[in-house]
């Protein structure tokens, strides 16, 4: 049942009395100029203002003569009138925030002020992704922003949507999950494939026409019951294009390769069989593509090599498994399996770099002494023999009892990465350490509990090496001729100084002062990265930090990374799982053999795919984490949870549950102790009665009263509402 709304009523009389010349020249000007190419008289615009009062009414017609004569519009013979005023024409893709409007982001940022509002009627059926024309209108709109409307659809970002059947005596409906598509897609009785009330499936548009609410679509697969495990992670591959197996002709070719390497092969690498080597990763991992070797020099210095799995040796040009790899671009870790790049013969196989094999490399090593300056450095192709496999629980472990295989060699390679990150940090890199949330699950997928990924030292020491071996390979290219050759960087602008602001003043409400001038951004992002170490906040402040940076990207521009505070920097070390990867160590092995460079343009493209794949990867991790976050707050005690205010929007405040970092949302339509306003400009609610105010940072306590697997949401309520219903809990 529904609750009451307190929302007061506006005193504003429905019909505008306002008579002032000017105030209604300007009104009936912005119409025209809002409706360019279509022409009216004074009683269309008179309807069209909704002009209600006689006095106005009468000043419409003299007031656009008058504009007339000014040379404001154009006025036909038969006393139709119309904008002289020609609009801007821009091409962009749609973001469909909401089923009322959406905004165009233009494909040139300079080309306007900002994203483009377009009301839904007059987005020509364009959806979420879609590339289109515009028009856009000479004056701002009542939103103070840019207004336009679509002229032309140029490219569907997609055509197929996941979603549940909803079916009825004569018609069918699909209700897709993807949030931005905010319409139902009709399907003839028999295009349903069989589907069943209620059943997910995949529906392909066939038509929309001209005048209909909703597009018609066909079902194309049926996933299966709505709820079960396997149909909601079916659903979320589905949703984000992920694809459900390996294509035939790939397969083939990995599984065809030879897994013997030549005697030639060997001579032409360095050999590093007999140097102590080990990798360590995650327990349940199989694709080792990083390895680390390690020997004192005469000299009293150390070598250290990063040897990585050498894909490009297997996975040539113009092969269907080259294609097939582009095209994914990147492996894709759901909540419960793993989407690799490459097929297992190779990712879990030939690549891999498992111990006691005989395996292809390329490496970066270091001659380092110390106290982690580094003397000298190789890159080229090696071949290895790991010694052994360690999980990175089992590493530390021996860290830490200092005992156990090769507990030396981990203790000095840890002491040196512990030095070469405080260089890091001294340098101006920013420390972000973001919360990950891991879930135990039983056979059927239900999840059992919720675990914080925990980062120890282990993982700091791998991480500093590849950001070592990554760093070197990219300024080893740039400094041959300047930058002038073409590679793949991986780089990562300085922040927006107005996210920045926006970002230090929430810091401030749980009393964290930031310095974000130009020199000390890094240093005052380091020390607040410190401060709020196992505090409650820490998952808010983390995720709001890197959302007010600039996205990292993959570009063939030599540009610096300002995360890292590196000049140039980019990605060697995980060809297995990432394309750009294989793309670097393609550029790598040209150079290396006297090449001459490339021409950039296709270069450039393949970053961008990267890019979006690399997007859509991390979206579709997102979605199935928040799948289980759903289900799990389901299963879970029913109590009051407190929770941190990490959203504040007019329709809804968005809190995080403080113990499980789920996050949920309380609709304003549901908070009736009071009328609340949204105050833009400070993120917050404010009771238009109680002058109660809802900021983001507040710590609160909430319940959870309904979750929704289908659109992965949870709703909640603040704990001490007064017409909260005790255990009262319903869920879909």
């Amino acid at each position: 049942m529904g609750r009451k709304s307190n929302r007061k009523k506006s005193n504003r009389p429905k019909g505008n009395k306002q008579t002032d010349a000017a105030s209604l020249a300007r009104r009936v000007l912005q119409f025209l100029n809002n409706n360019y190419g279509q022409e009216f008289n004074a009683k269309h615009i008179i309807k069209k203002l909704e002009i209600r009062d006689s006095l106005t009414k009468g000043a419409v017609e003299p007031t656009l003569h008058q504009l007339a004569e000014n040379g404001s519009i154009s006025k036909t013979p038969r006393n139709y009138f119309s904008s002289n005023q020609e609009p801007g024409f821009i091409t962009g893709t749609i973001d469909n925030v909401n089923p009322r409007f959406a905004y165009v982001i233009p494909d040139d940022p300079k080309a306007t002020e900002g994203d483009i509002l377009v009301k839904e009627s007059d987005l020509k059926q364009a959806l979420d992704g879609d590339r289109v024309r515009i028009m856009v209108y000479p004056q701002k709109g009542r939103t103070g922003r840019l207004e336009g409307k679509v002229l032309e659809i140029l490219q569907r970002d997609r055509d197929e949507f996941v979603g549940r059947v909803e079916i009825s005596p004569r018609f069918a409906f699909v209700v897709p999950d993807f949030k931005k598509m905010h319409k139902d897609i009709f399907v003839h009785r028999g295009d349903l494939m069989g589907a069943e009330h209620n059943e997910k499936v995949i529906v392909k548009l066939t038509e929309w026409r001209e005048g209909d609410k909703n597009p018609t679509g066909k079902v194309t697969r049926v996933l299966g019951k709505a709820g079960l495990h396997e149909v909601e992670i079916h659903s979320i591959m589905a949703e984000f294009g992920l694809p459900f197996e390996y294509p035939e002709q790939p397969d083939q070719e990995a599984n065809a390769i030879s897994e013997e390497i030549s005697k030639k092969e060997i001579q032409a690498r360095r050999d590093f069989r007999e140097v102590t080597t080990f990798t360590i990763d995650p327990v349940d991992a199989k694709d080792f593509d990083d390895a680390i070797s390690f020997r004192k020099l005469e000299n009293g210095n150390l070598e250290v090599g990063v040897h990585i799995a050498d894909v490009t040796h297997y996975v040539k040009p113009k092969t269907e498994l080259e294609k097939e790899a582009y095209n994914r671009a990147t492996s894709v870790y759901l909540v419960d399996r793993t989407i690799p790049m490459l097929p297992e013969r190779l990712s879990n196989g030939l690549c891999s770099l498992r111990p006691k094999e005989d395996k292809l490399t390329f490496a970066c090593v270091f001659e380092i002494d110390d106290q982690a300056k580094i003397h000298n450095h190789w890159i080229g192709r090696t071949i290895i023999h790991s010694d052994r496999r360690f999980a990175y629980e089992e590493a530390q472990d021996n860290i830490d009892k200092q005992s156990g295989d090769f507990f030396k060699e981990l203790t000095t390679l840890n002491d040196l990465a512990k030095k070469i990150r405080k260089k890091r940090f001294d340098h101006g890199a920013v420390n972000f350490e973001t919360v990950e949330v891991k879930f135990k699950l039983d056979e059927k997928g239900t999840p059992l509990g919720l675990m914080i990924k925990e980062r120890k030292d282990i993982h700091k020491m791998i991480e500093e090496f590849m950001l070592l071996a990554n760093k070197y390979v990219a300024e080893f290219i740039f400094k041959k001729r300047s930058g002038a050759d073409t590679f793949v960087y991986r780089t990562h602008d300085s922040p927006d100084p107005e996210k920045l602001e926006t970002f230090s003043n929430f810091a401030k409400r749980f009393g964290h002062q930031i310095e974000i001038g130009e020199s000390k951004i890094s240093a005052g992002l380091n020390k607040l990265m410190d401060e709020i170490q196992g505090k409650p906040e820490q998952n808010v402040l983390e995720q709001l930090a890197i959302r007010s940076m600039a996205k990292a990207k993959y570009t063939t521009e030599p540009k610096g990374h300002f995360g890292l505070a590196f000049a140039h920097y980019t990605h060697f070390t995980s060809p297995i799982r990432r394309y750009p990867d294989m793309m670097v160590h393609r550029l790598l092995e040209h150079y290396l053999e006297g090449g001459k460079s490339p021409d950039p343009e296709s270069w450039e493209q393949k970053c961008v795919h990267s890019s979006e794949r690399e997007k859509r990867a991390a979206d579709a991790e997102r979605a199935s984490i928040k799948y289980k976050q759903v289900e799990y707050m389901a299963l879970a005690e029913v109590k009051d949870y407190e929770g941190i205010v990490s959203g504040v929007t007019e329709w809804g405040v968005f809190v995080e549950i403080t113990e499980t970092k789920c996050e949920g949302m309380i609709r304003v339509q549901d908070m009736t102790d009071d009328y609340y306003e949204f105050d833009e400009k400070n993120m917050r609610l404010i009771g238009s009665r109680s002058k109660k105010m809802i900021t983001l940072g507040d710590k609160v306590m909430v319940r959870v009263v309904n979750t929704d697997i289908d659109r992965r949401t949870i709703d909640l309520e603040f704990a001490d509402n007064d017409e909260k219903k005790s255990g009262s809990r319903a869920f879909n």
